[in-house]
């Protein structure tokens, strides 16, 4: 049994990776709708829903008409060769097991459904530059999204548009103000700022707006 605590939260990009699906029902909607975004997607399935054409309208997923239980390992090897990751996800346990263990001569990575493979799918929340991945490594899916909930709270919408502001103003302060440690300071004097902070509770412009009249502040006030 895999030890959980030797999982590794990693941001990768996947926009040159293979995803492949085996499964159609709820659980393989579920991964085709987060993964169709970041990577290239491939879905096996008897059968298709609406949804999977509407995903393979916007994002070019390929879907294949076939049967998992008929296909042979060939077959299989053919599909998950250039993967970088497999979700077996057909309500067939023996089948899962047999993707894995295939996906496994290859090398390559696999998120499974009944056990713990080797990725686990966070509950995400994301706020323009800023993603939160929760994770309970598998031990208890509702309460990673339960979780969610209540972070969501908290992490508003302001703080993806405060990302934006920071960005903007260090890249402005690298050519306005040569001290590492001031930009640093009036960066994070925006940050605190009550008043940047209700300016985006209105409009970003606003925001922006506040913490360019900081920055304009703190820049005269070295130049004195």
């Amino acid at each position: 049994m895999k030890d959980k605590n030797h999982f590794l939260p990693l941001l990768i990009d996947m926009s040159d990776k293979k995803v492949v699906i085996f499964g159609s029902g709820s659980v393989g909607e579920r991964k085709a709708n987060l993964f169709s975004e970041y990577a290239k997607v491939t879905v096996v399935s008897r059968s298709f829903y609406d949804i999977f054409y509407e995903l393979e309208d916007k994002y070019s997923i390929q879907l294949i008409k076939a049967d998992a239980r008929k296909l042979t390992d060939d077959e299989i090897n053919d599909v998950i060769r250039d993967a970088f990751l497999v979700i077996p996800a057909t309500n067939d346990r023996s089948i899962n097991e047999r993707i894995v263990k295939l996906s496994k001569s290859f090398g390559i990575l696999t998120n499974e459904v009944d056990a713990i493979g080797d990725v686990t799918v966070p509950a995400v929340i994301k706020r323009g530059g800023l993603t939160i991945s929760i994770s309970t490594a598998g031990s208890s899916p509702a309460f990673s999204r339960f979780t969610r909930r209540q972070v969501e709270k908290i992490i508003t919408p302001e703080f993806g548009d405060m990302i934006k502001i920071q960005d903007e103003m260090r890249t402005y302060l690298k050519s306005e103000v040569p001290d590492q440690r001031d930009r640093k300071d009036i960066l994070w004097d925006i940050l605190e700022s009550e008043e940047v902070w209700k300016g985006l509770e209105e409009s970003y412009e606003k925001g922006f707006n506040t913490a360019q009249g900081i920055v304009r502040k703190k820049i005269s006030e070295k130049v004195r």
